[in-house]
């Protein structure tokens, strides 16, 4: 289906722009949202005839979203969650969280807004996109943690995940002497006289 563009339309064009689309997409979001109208004489002289109004009317939007985006440009939500030992969340942060997060800061976005490619699933810190207009747009932070503590070393840069694989490798329990001096496959030497010593005193006393 052909189109006419009433705003911005990111990978498509601009205001004005008559552009090709796939008849599902128009029908069921860019025509009910009046973000476009259909390609036709008619609705080419209707346009036309609003250019000047829609032009101004986008500018003001465009104006109003970069004044709220410099507010909202590079802010943190933190946002605890349990997870596994090895960073895996049990569940997932989507664009509700998101948007809560945000609201609780003071900023007022929709989910719309917030672009999301993928829900979150692990620990760790994510940039995450905030469209405030469709020539305006912000990148914000989700740090996701187990607890306030974790989140304010990841907001340091602190891989809190690589922390925990790096406690579990740390050995624990028995561990073998190593003398230095030794050949490879050689038993340490103080091995050698600690075990002579146990072999004397269990004789010493077999022969008691």
């Amino acid at each position: 289906m052909e189109i006419i563009l009433l705003e911005r339309i990111e990978k498509l064009g601009s205001i004005g722009d008559i552009v090709s689309v796939k008849d599902g997409y128009a029908r069921n979001f860019l025509l009910p949202n009046k973000k476009a109208l259909r390609s036709n004489e008619a609705n080419k002289k209707v346009f036309e005839a609003n250019r000047e109004r829609l032009e101004k009317e986008n500018a003001e939007r465009r104006s109003d979203a970069e004044k709220s985006g410099g507010k909202l440009e590079g802010v943190e939500i933190v946002l605890i969650r349990a997870s596994s030992n090895s960073g895996q969340l049990y569940g997932s942060v989507a664009v509700r969280d998101i948007v809560d997060g945000l609201k609780d800061k003071g900023h007022d976005v929709n989910k719309s807004q917030v672009v999301l490619e993928r829900p979150i699933k692990t620990l760790g810190v994510f940039d995450v996109r905030v469209n405030l207009h469709p020539e305006v747009h912000v990148t914000v932070k989700a740090n996701v943690a187990r607890s306030d503590d974790e989140a304010e070393l990841q907001s340091k840069g602190v891989d809190v995940m690589a922390q925990m694989f790096e406690e579990e490798k740390v050995p624990t329990g028995f561990t073998e002497t190593v003398d230095p001096n030794a050949e490879p496959g050689e038993i340490a030497a103080d091995v050698l006289e600690d075990a002579a010593e146990t072999a004397g005193e269990g004789g010493e006393e077999a022969a008691a």
